[in-house]
């Protein structure tokens, strides 16, 4: 004949095997979310520690002026961003932002390819006149660039 356990045994047991359960889907999340995040970086932080070539992450800043231009396909998009530090070359193939204009936010998902240069996938625009994604206006803060006072007001 078996003996019964205490209830009190038997929620403790129960207990920790929810705590194990609990941590081995949080490892297998931390895991296939790797290969999926994009890490924020300015112009000025690929200059001081650069990223290995194939990474995945989001550069963000500001369209330098005068840098927008179209490669010799008349498909790729090049373009310069900067955080008023550092400058960093880009270029996007793929529908354009109605927004993605000069002297404006942006953030590019994408990667660095061997020579340095910034190959975006995705490109993402301010959305109005009075908005910069938190990450480009800490970016751009103590620059004095007119921008870096704005992201309050659109976070």
């Amino acid at each position: 004949m078996a003996v019964a356990r205490p209830r009190k045994q038997q929620r403790l047991v129960l207990a920790l095997v929810a705590l194990a359960v609990l941590a081995a889907a949080g490892v297998i999340a931390m895991f296939a979310l790797e290969d999926t995040a994009a890490y924020f970086r300015a112009p000025a932080d690929i200059e001081a520690n650069p990223p290995a070539p194939g990474e995945t992450f989001r550069l963000g800043g500001l369209v330098k002026p005068g840098s927008v231009g179209r490669s010799d396909d008349g498909l790729t998009l090049l373009f310069t961003v900067t955080d008023m530090k550092a400058e960093t070359s880009a270029s996007y193939r793929g529908l354009v932002p109605d927004l993605f204009r000069e002297g404006q936010g942006v953030i590019a998902t994408g990667r660095l390819d061997a020579s340095g240069h910034f190959e975006a996938e995705q490109l993402l625009a301010k959305h109005d006149e009075n908005y910069m994604p938190p990450e480009v206006a800490k970016a751009l803060e103590g620059t004095g660039h007119p921008m870096d006072k704005t992201a309050a007001k659109g976070g």
